[in-house]
């Protein structure tokens, strides 16, 4: 097999397996990886405001706002107006989602940045110029992404169609 084509399986099994995971994390807790994301920051954060939110997970502040929306329907996550300074709107879990939170499956992207944190700084840097070579070569460098693994919108509701 030529290394274009072992290049181009490679990227296949990356597409698959992230396909997959967002299947399994759908069946198991009935969210997306986004929505799984926010709940895990609230678990290991407590209450924090949905700017805060936005800022820890790397997603702009109307992306965790439509999140939050669809998990507040679930009532997995509450919203409650700051009492010193009504503008600020704190964010948790609610018992609910901290229950969800207790059987949620590790995500990709944790495992990834596991891996990744464990490998020197030298290759960390040869991993992401690899990355961005393949970006460019697939004239996706333009595009605004997330850092999120996953496919589709990050703020779609969990039984959405997956544009791949």
């Amino acid at each position: 097999m030529e290394n274009s084509q072992k290049a181009l399986v490679l990227l296949r099994q990356i597409i698959r397996s992230t396909d997959m995971q967002v299947k399994e994390i759908s069946s198991r807790t009935g969210l997306t990886p986004p929505q799984l994301m926010v709940m895990q920051t609230l678990r290991e954060s407590g209450q924090l405001t949905s700017g805060e939110l936005a800022k820890e997970i790397v997603l702009t502040q109307a992306t965790v706002t439509s999140i939050l929306d669809r998990l507040e329907k679930k009532e997995l996550i509450a919203r409650e107006r700051g009492t010193n300074d009504k503008r600020k709107v704190w964010v948790s879990l609610t018992d609910e989602g901290a229950d969800l939170m207790k059987g949620a499956p590790t995500t990709q992207q944790d495992i990834f940045l596991r891996h990744f944190d464990d490998i020197q700084d030298w290759e960390q840097s040869m991993v992401v110029a690899s990355l961005e070579r393949v970006a460019f070569m697939l004239n996706a460098q333009h595009l605004n992404a997330a850092p999120v693994l996953d496919i589709g919108q990050l703020d779609r509701e969990q039984n959405e169609d997956l544009e791949v």
